[in-house]
């Protein structure tokens, strides 16, 4: 068995260990924290619960995305409110300086936590006995859910559109030992590249950048709030809403053959979307995610891919 498809294996079927300790992680705390972010991204942030945590994006006023991640509400200290955000590696400073060039006068300190802890993403459906074996679970977690448990922060969350978790530490080494010791497979970052496609799951620089419109990304059910009031972006957000209107979609694809990442895809000679990624399933063969036009979004829908017009199929997102 090839080393991918070991590490394919234990997402699916047992317990892999991936360490995304790369990943930025903002602090934002004040006594209008949850105010500030509540009217600078998408979700509901007011409502958001202590100890839990929602999918957002951050966008300008065109409501394109300058930033998408997670938002994680600790517990309030009086008055003072602390969140934490989770973000793909190359948007810390990004978003950092998106939030100062818009914080005006609310209190609200936007601080870089990134290096001060390992971070290490646990998925599969062992992990819950690997976490068990080692104290760190107890009861069931509901998803979006986190707790402290001897210094170390568990998080229920779906980084690969799969049920896993988080784990953050300060001793990244010796807690990577461990969950290793308790049956956890550390794997490369390959095999969970397919599983996200499989699922769906879009990640920033690869699906979406600054150019594409928020409601375009497919993920409106998770980390879009209708029902928030104002906020930046949300005025042409609510049009493609209320019109019924979005122009593209991002949306799986089954895929005859390989096809380049940015290849064009045709409908009946026109046209209709591209791909922004292609990779190679186990079990489902050559898949990948991509941008169609309206009226060529059904699943089902017969396409071609690139120069050498590779049948593609929409397989829905």
């Amino acid at each position: 068995m090839s080393r991918i498809l070991a590490d394919y294996e234990a997402i699916r079927n047992g317990c892999a260990l991936l360490d995304r300790s790369s990943r930025g992680k903002v602090e934002v705390t004040g006594t209008e924290a949850a105010l500030f972010l509540h009217n600078i991204c998408t979700n509901d942030i007011k409502k958001l619960p202590a100890l839990s945590g929602c999918e957002a994006f951050w966008c300008n006023i065109t409501a394109k995305v300058i930033a998408h991640g997670f938002v994680w509400r600790k517990p309030d200290d009086g008055k003072r409110q602390t969140f934490l955000l989770d973000l793909a590696p190359s948007l810390t400073e990004k978003l950092l300086a998106h939030l100062d060039r818009h914080l005006i006068s609310e209190d609200a300190t936007m601080t870089d936590r990134t290096r001060e802890q390992a971070q290490l993403h646990l998925v599969g459906p062992d992990a819950d006995r690997v976490l068990t074996s080692l104290g760190l679970l107890g009861e069931a977690m509901p998803p979006l859910t986190w707790r402290e448990v001897d210094g170390i922060t568990v998080r229920r969350v779906e980084a690969l559109g799969v049920p896993g978790y988080d784990l953050l530490n300060a001793d990244g080494p010796a807690l990577r030992d461990r969950l290793i010791t308790a049956g956890a497979r550390p794997i490369d970052e390959e095999a969970a590249e397919i599983v996200r496609v499989e699922t769906g799951t879009p990640v920033y620089g690869i699906d979406l950048d600054e150019n594409t419109f928020a409601p375009e990304v497919n993920r409106t059910a998770k980390a879009i709030s209708y029902n928030k009031g104002c906020y930046l972006g949300q005025e042409p957000i609510v049009m493609a809403r209320d019109r019924g209107v979005v122009q593209r979609l991002l949306v799986g694809l089954t895929l005859a053959g390989p096809v380049a990442v940015g290849s064009l895809l045709h409908r009946d000679g026109k046209e209709v979307g591209r791909v922004t990624t292609s990779v190679v399933s186990p079990t489902r063969g050559t898949i990948g995610l991509g941008y169609v036009r309206r009226g060529s979004q059904t699943p089902g829908t017969a396409l071609e891919a690139g120069e050498g017009r590779v049948s593609a199929t929409v397989a829905g997102c």
